[in-house]
């Protein structure tokens, strides 16, 4: 007798009558009851999350949604300027471009601030503790001649409007844990050791309230990637409408100099 394959899967399955997605019927249990960022946590995380849980994810997907026309936007409307047929391709250019300088210092952050916990050991019990975590991670990355993650922004040069909101959002949820602790010591201490004041990025708050979810450090990319897909497809259905990735093109095109 032939050996009967499996491939165990708890994400979802579908035969002719029902498609099965968590555990729940799609149809039945799913659709018009659970809204998609709530779906999201529940995919990743493997468990529903609770109302704070899905008030503070869903308050990082709007945080991360667009930023103007950053490399990823105009990188997602030349695309389509070279490819309308390709929405898929356009799309899919704009998300690649998420990396260390755009969109993927969420995840960067998140990391930083995990490791840091994870070295210290048991957590601080006040601000004064939180501070010298702070200094301490701080002072290793500079010696390091390494970046810390979260601090300082292109556009957004005394704060950035996006943090104190998520951090306030998260404190009423009860959901300020330790890696938003652990971010805002740093924005408090940095100035000393660094010599100059910048500030919480919002894509790293939005890095340290995924964490402080539970989320694993290594996915949080992927959430700042789902995000942006929304605001990337805005941006193409403008550019359908307004033509600009064309403009773009020919504005470059004109004023390119051949220097040898």
């Amino acid at each position: 007798m032939a050996e009967e394959l499996s491939f165990p899967t708890g994400i979802g399955t579908s035969d002719a009558d029902q498609i099965r997605l968590l555990g729940q019927d799609l149809a039945a249990d799913l659709m018009g009851k659970v809204g998609f960022g709530e779906l999201a946590f529940w995919l990743v995380a493997g468990r529903r999350p609770t109302p704070a849980e899905t008030r503070v994810f869903e308050t990082v997907l709007v945080a991360l949604a667009d930023h103007g026309f950053t490399p990823t936007a105009i990188a997602a409307r030349v695309t389509y300027v070279s490819a309308p047929e390709s929405l898929q391709g356009a799309l899919a250019a704009g998300l690649l471009g998420g990396g260390s300088r755009f969109l993927g210092v969420t995840e960067d952050a998140g990391r930083f601030l995990a490791e840091t916990l994870a070295a210290a050991g048991d957590l601080p019990e006040d601000d004064a503790g939180w501070d010298a975590l702070a200094t301490d991670a701080v002072t290793a990355a500079r010696e390091a001649r390494r970046l810390v993650p979260g601090l300082g922004h292109p556009v957004h040069k005394v704060q950035d409007p996006r943090t104190p909101v998520l951090i306030r959002i998260a404190d009423e949820e009860g959901l300020r844990g330790p890696h938003l602790r652990l971010f805002e010591a740093i924005g408090r201490v940095h100035p000393a050791i660094l010599g100059r004041t910048l500030p919480l990025n919002g894509a790293g708050v939005c890095g340290a309230a995924l964490a402080d979810l539970g989320l694993p450090v290594d996915l949080l990319r992927g959430f700042a990637l789902l995000a942006r897909a929304a605001g990337l497809l805005g941006h193409l259905a403008e550019e359908r409408r307004t033509g600009l990735g064309m403009e773009i093109y020919r504005t470059v095109d004109r004023n390119a100099r051949y220097t040898p």
